[in-house]
């Protein structure tokens, strides 16, 4: 993990949308770094608030969202650019991939005019020959067979693994700083999601980028993450070193999610432990500790919420919960799937 100036810091990101029914508070006061060549795992249920603040970091966020915080990114304010230069970093030096590849490439154009296009529209020099070759040499680096022939396909054309490789081949095609990827395989199946995982290593190797991994599978990071932070009811709920996490959380939601884990290669038997009851309206948030109607830990004084705090001198393990120092490392957590 590289111990560099962070490339990426988030002070106090918060984000709220106002609705006829009220206003949801989608995010609320998160904060963490990323340095070059790391890779931090953002992993929760829907509705944590993950692809919200990814989004937020993107600037691609409606008008109508409010936005507060400080988001530092290779020496820029991001919150503080104008459309204009933020549009010069968007997809050159941060880059995206989303978690739909049919809804986010162009039907009516072929994967490798889409690609052409992010190459030339960020370097007018680069002829279209150039960008098109460029483009075969991203195809054959995310492993798409015969991609001197299947850079002329239509998206329709690729299965959803493929797909999603060309949609990595598109995030990465300019050499970003910073990678995004926003649950790149939640719609394929387990053999493809190991794929993707390793496809998006070896992209992120090429290029030395720091990523932002986003999922709701603690188990798809195992082995991938250099550090995981949990989200819940848009807050940080626990962030720390992978290992840690996995061996060592102290966190009840934490826990829950890794109980909920399938595990094929545990000695013991491994019941899976579903979290009971659903996660809170972003429009009314119980009082307190936001996990505690679902938490079975919880206590009279989680009805005053806790701050998220360090558990570690080395300040690398800090967690939201009164009860932290109490709930030692799970004896029964399922092995992790490594990819």
């Amino acid at each position: 993990m590289s111990v560099s100036t962070p490339l990426l810091r988030v002070r106090d990101l918060a984000v709220a949308f106002q609705t006829v029914d009220g206003l949801v508070k989608a995010v609320n006061g998160i904060g963490f770094e990323l340095s070059a060549g790391e890779t931090l795992a953002v992993v929760g249920e829907s509705g944590s608030g993950k692809s919200v603040a990814a989004m937020a970091i993107m600037r691609l966020l409606p008008r109508y969202a409010q936005v507060s915080g400080r988001i530092e990114f290779d020496g820029h304010d991001l919150l503080s650019l104008s459309d204009k230069q933020m549009r010069k970093l968007q997809g050159n030096d941060v880059a995206m991939i989303f978690q739909d590849p049919m809804t986010a490439m162009n039907p009516v154009f072929t994967i490798g005019n889409q690609l052409t296009e992010v190459i030339r529209v960020h370097d007018r020099s680069i002829s279209k020959g150039a960008a098109r070759a460029r483009a075969i040499e991203l195809l054959q680096l995310v492993g798409i067979p015969a991609a001197a022939g299947r850079v002329d396909s239509y998206p329709h054309e690729f299965s959803g693994g493929m797909r999603q490789r060309a949609l990595i081949a598109m995030g990465i095609a300019n050499e970003p700083k910073l990678l995004i990827a926003d649950e790149p395989t939640t719609a394929l199946d387990v053999t493809n999601q190991a794929q993707v995982i390793e496809v998006m290593k070896r992209a992120q190797e090429a290029t030395g980028a720091a990523m932002m991994l986003i999922t709701h599978d603690l188990g798809l990071v195992a082995g991938v993450a250099d550090r995981v932070q949990v989200m819940y009811g848009g807050r940080l709920f626990e962030t720390g070193l992978t290992e840690t996490i996995y061996h060592e959380s102290r966190n009840p939601y934490t826990r829950g999610l890794m109980a909920s884990i399938p595990s094929s290669t545990s000695r013991t038997e491994h019941r899976l432990r579903p979290i009971p009851g659903a996660p809170p309206s972003a429009l009314a948030f119980p009082r307190g500790c936001v996990f505690r109607p679902r938490c079975e830990f919880a206590t009279q004084e989680c009805f005053t919420e806790p701050e998220l705090r360090p558990l570690d001198r080395s300040l690398l393990h800090w967690s939201r919960c009164h009860h932290a120092e109490q709930l030692g490392a799970s004896a029964d957590a399922p092995v992790r799937r490594r990819m």
